[in-house]
C-alpha cells in the first residue's frame, strides 16, 4: 500500500483523498490498536478472529485505515465471546489515549484550556469516527461529556460504549492530570455481573441502565489551563484538520442523524433548535431536506427508532423510562409509534429471539 492509499474494513484499497461512502458509519482503526495484544493475553489468536469476520489483519497496521462501524461492533462482540471477558471493550479503551485519534487527538493538547480541548473534540471527532457522536453540556456547575452511537443496527454496542467511555476518561486524565476524576460514570447498558473492573478503572460511582453513556465532573475543570499548548502547533493542526473537513462530503442527512442522536436525549429536537446548530434558518434546512426527498420529522422518527432499539436491547430501562427519554407524552404514544415503525410492540421486540451476528 502506498502513502496515497488506505484500507477499508472490507479489505479493499481506497484513495485516502476520497471520502468514505456516506451510507455506512466508519471508524479509523487507531482506537482498536490494542485488540490483537489483548486477545493474545487471553491466549486467543487474533488471526482466527479476524478471519472469522472476513477482516484483513493488515487493516490494523495503519491507524488511519478505516473499518465500518458495524464491523467494529461485530469484532468487539466476537472478541468478548472468544475471551469470555464481558468487559473486553473496557480493556481496549483503557489502553488508548488522545494519540489514537490522530490529528484530532493531537490538537487537544495545544488548545488553551480543557474546555476548549473538549469543544474541539466534539467539533472534529466526526473526521475520525462516523458511527458515534460526542456532546459536552453544562448544567448548574456540572459538566457532562457523553458519547452516543448513531449508526443503526450495530452489534456489540455495550462493548463499543465501554471502550469509548474508557478512552474519553483517558483523554480527560491526559488533559487535566492525575488529580482529575469523574463524580459519576453513566452507562447506557445493563449492569454487568462483575463491576469490579469498572470500579478499579474509573474510581467513581457507576450508574447503569441510563439513557446515555457519559462522564460527569465539575465544570471548574473546564477552565484548567494546558501548560504544553503551543499556538504554532495549534494553527498547523487546525489547517490540516480544515483540509480533512473540506474532503468530507458533509452529507446533510447524515450530519442531521448525528446531531439528532444527541439532541433527542437532551430534549433539543425542534426544527428551529437543530437549524441553529447548523447556523441556518429553519426554512432553509427544510428546503434542503425537501430537495433530498426527506422530511425533518422522518429523520427524527428514524433516529428515535434507533435509540429505542438500542435502549430496549442493551439496558433494563422500563418502557415508561424509554418513552420519557424519547420525549413522548406517555408510554402509549411511544408504543403506538414503535408499532408503526417495527410492526410490533416495544415489549415484544425486547423479548424476541436474538441471533448471533
Amino acid at each position: 500500500m502506498n502513502s496515497h492509499g488506505r484500507l477499508t474494513g472490507d479489505g479493499s484499497a481506497v484513495d485516502s483523498t476520497q471520502t468514505h461512502p456516506v451510507s455506512h458509519g466508519w471508524l479509523r482503526t487507531g482506537p482498536l490498536a490494542a485488540v490483537s495484544p489483548v486477545l493474545r493475553e487471553f491466549g486467543v489468536d487474533p488471526m482466527e478472529i479476524m478471519a472469522s469476520l472476513g477482516l484483513d489483519p493488515v487493516l490494523f497496521d495503519d491507524p488511519e485505515n478505516t473499518i465500518s462501524f458495524a464491523a467494529m461492533g461485530q469484532l468487539l462482540k466476537r472478541c468478548a465471546a472468544a475471551t469470555q471477558c464481558p468487559h473486553f471493550g473496557l480493556l481496549i479503551g483503557q489502553r488508548m489515549g488522545p494519540a489514537c485519534l490522530g490529528l484530532v487527538g493531537e490538537l487537544l493538547q495545544h488548545l488553551p484550556d480543557v474546555g476548549s480541548a473538549l469543544r474541539s473534540l466534539v467539533l472534529n471527532l466526526h473526521l475520525h469516527d462516523q458511527g458515534g457522536v460526542p456532546l459536552l453540556s453544562v448544567e448548574q456547575g456540572t459538566a457532562i461529556l457523553c458519547y452516543a452511537i448513531y449508526q443503526g443496527g450495530v452489534e456489540g454496542a455495550d462493548q463499543t460504549y465501554d471502550g469509548a467511555i474508557a478512552l474519553t476518561f483517558n483523554i480527560l486524565r491526559a488533559l487535566c492530570g492525575p488529580a482529575w476524576l469523574p463524580t459519576e460514570v453513566l452507562f447506557s447498558h445493563r449492569r454487568p455481573n462483575d463491576i469490579g473492573p469498572y470500579r478499579r478503572f474509573f474510581q467513581a460511582p457507576l450508574r447503569f441502565d441510563r439513557e446515555q453513556t457519559a462522564l460527569i465532573f465539575p465544570t471548574t475543570w473546564l477552565d484548567h489551563p494546558l501548560p504544553d499548548a503551543d499556538p504554532n502547533q495549534r494553527h498547523r493542526l487546525e489547517r490540516q484538520i480544515a483540509t480533512l473537513e473540506n474532503l468530507d462530503s458533509g452529507d446533510l442527512t447524515r450530519r442531521l442523524r448525528r446531531v439528532l442522536r444527541i439532541s433527542l436525549v437532551t430534549r433539543r429536537t425542534s426544527l428551529a433548535q437543530v437549524a441553529q446548530l447548523f447556523s441556518i434558518h429553519r426554512r432553509t434546512l427544510n428546503r434542503r431536506l425537501e430537495e433530498r426527498g426527506v422530511t425533518f420529522q422522518a429523520l427524527v422518527d428514524e433516529v428515535r427508532y434507533e435509540i429505542a432499539r438500542q435502549l430496549l436491547e442493551n439496558t433494563g430501562m422500563s418502557i415508561c423510562q424509554i418513552a420519557a427519554t424519547l420525549d413522548y407524552s406517555d408510554p402509549s404514544a411511544f408504543t403506538r409509534a414503535f408499532r408503526r415503525w417495527s410492526g410490533t410492540t416495544p415489549a415484544a421486540w425486547r423479548t424476541r429471539p436474538l441471533t448471533d451476528g
